[in-house]
This record gives C-alpha cells, structure tokens and sequence, in this order.
C-alpha cells in the first residue's frame, strides 16, 4: 500500500524537485524560472482552467454540500491562523491575518490538480474544478477586507472593494474561470481548431508549473521562521483535510468522487500565493514563504495519508 501511495504523489513532487535542483545548480536560471512561471500562471493554466469550466455540468458539480465542506474548513483554519498568530507568536492585527491567509489558502491548481488526477483519474477532476472556480476570488476578498479593517491606515471600504476588484481583473487565472463560465453558461460553440489550439497550449500547463514551483522554492528559506512555518502548515495540512473530511463523510455523506476533491484539495500545502498576499501587505512575509516551502516538502507525507483514508 505505501509503494503504491509512492507511486501516485512522487512523480508530482519529483518534477518539483527536478526543477529546485536545477535552480540550485544553476542548470537552470532564475530569470528562466520567472518566463516559466509566467507562461504557465498567465497562458497556459488559464487555458486549462477555461476548458474545464467550460466543460463542467455546472447543476451537477455546483453542490452546495461540497462547498460547505471544503470552505467551512477554510474559515476555521483562517480563524485558528490569526488566533495563533495574535496569541503565539504576537503578531500585530495585520500580521495575524497574513497568517491565516497562508493557513486557509491551498495550492488547489499546482498540485491539486495534478495529484488528484494520478490518484483518483481524470473523471475525479469535476470538483476540484468547482472549489477551485471560486477559491482565489473568494479568499483573496475575505483576506484583503480582514487586513484592511485591522489596520489603522487601511483603505476604507471603497478603497478596499477597488483594492479586490482590482486584484482580481489583473489575475490571468480569473480571466480564465470567467470566459469558462461565460461559453457555459451562454451555450456558445467554439470552433473545434480554437479549442485545439487551447487544448495544446493547457497540456503544458501543469508539468511546466510543477517544474517552475521547484524553481521558486529555492529563493526561500525557513529556518528564521521554523515556529510559525510549523503552525501554518499543521492546519494546512492535517486541520483543514480533517474538517473537509468529517462535514463530507459525516455531516452530508456525500459521493465519495465528491469527497476526493474536497479533501483532498484541502490537504493541499499553502500556494504561492500566501506569500504574494504578505507580500502586497509587507507583513509576515519571512513566515509565509517558510510555510510555502515546508508545506510543500511536507505534503508528500501528508498527502499519501489522505488519499489512504479516502481509498
């Protein structure tokens, strides 16, 4: 069972790591890695993203349990992130939410996708792409209204809604999300050499991404802010998959494809994307990339657990 559970997560975390020892040794430059990144965060997940929204059956997918589920798991770790954070480690108001951020926000696309796909097949893939369609907006709207209320400079709520609205036009990936809804739910038929073409620039997304993660890791470093990583990571990684787990399985009994995606995506290690926020605010930043970088390394054991429960 452990060779088999091997089988599905390392591949993923082997081309992370294939992209980290590269940087490392300069195989491959750090200039390089930043172009990677772009073409896959701004051309080519957003393709994969627009196809699949585009695809899903959106009155199936969309099941209000299966949101519940995952996002009552999100709030709780963020709660449990700030308090920590406050009580702790003595975070300021805007530190304490930039910690609960890195601790509620998964990297749903990166490695969701791809560890979800190697262990459960393509079919299990409808869910992910239903907690994913709202995730970043959503959380990155609860983040910015939290830290810019427990600011004392903060923006007002005029300041923050075009803060959020901004944040969220200039996102590939939401471009992405919303031209897939927009074809879906219009029932407008592309032509079949435009979804080619699409379909040919997404396949590269994913392999090329998880390369490029490899290559990011290695500008962090965690060891002036093992304490804090730690605890961002233990809710990432154990809390939230466990809260998703039991309002899945015990509270709405819900199909077990269902179930996968939820928990799964949950037991995902903070995305890149927490230290982007602590980055926008200048807060906590040192803890939020340790926490990207532990939680990424640590998934490969936390992530077999979970899908060892949910075989």
């Amino acid at each position: 069972m452990i060779l088999e559970l091997l089988q599905i997560v390392l591949p993923v975390f082997l081309v992370i790591g294939a992209g980290y020892i590269a940087v490392a040794l300069k195989a491959f430059s750090s200039s390089a890695v930043d172009g990677l990144m772009a073409f896959t965060q701004g051309f080519a997940i957003p393709c994969l993203l627009f196809l699949n929204i585009m695809r899903l059956d959106l009155a199936t997918v969309f099941d209000w349990r299966l949101l519940v589920s995952f996002y009552a798991g999100t709030f709780i770790s963020f709660s449990l992130g700030i308090v920590g954070a406050r009580k702790l480690f003595k975070r300021r108001p805007g530190g304490g939410v930039v910690i609960g951020f890195a601790a509620m926000f998964s990297n749903s696309v990166l490695l969701g996708l791809p560890i979800t796909e190697r262990a459960f097949g393509t079919e299990a893939l409808a869910g992910n792409f239903a907690i994913i369609s709202i995730h970043a907006p959503l959380l990155y709207l609860v983040g910015i209204t939290m830290i810019e209320a427990s600011r004392s400079d903060g923006r007002g709520l005029t300041g923050t809604a075009t803060t959020v609205t901004k944040a969220m036009f200039k996102n590939t990936l939401m471009i992405g999300l919303a031209l897939g809804f927009a074809v879906n739910l219009s029932g407008f038929s592309l032509p079949s050499t435009i979804i080619s073409a699409t379909e040919m620039v997404a396949r590269a997304g994913l392999p090329a991404a998880l390369f490029g993660l490899g290559g990011i890791l290695t500008r962090y470093s965690f060891r002036a802010n093992i304490g804090e990583a730690g605890f961002i990571t233990s809710i990432k990684l154990m809390i939230h998959p466990a809260i998703a787990y039991t309002m899945c399985v015990f509270v709405f009994d819900l199909p077990i494809e269902l179930t996968r995606s939820a928990v799964i995506t949950a037991s995902m290690a903070p995305g890149v994307n927490a230290y982007v926020f602590a980055n926008m605010y200048s807060r906590a930043k040192g803890a939020s990339a340790s926490a990207v970088l532990a939680g990424t390394f640590a998934s490969v054991f936390s992530v077999s657990f979970w899908i060892w429960v949910l075989a």
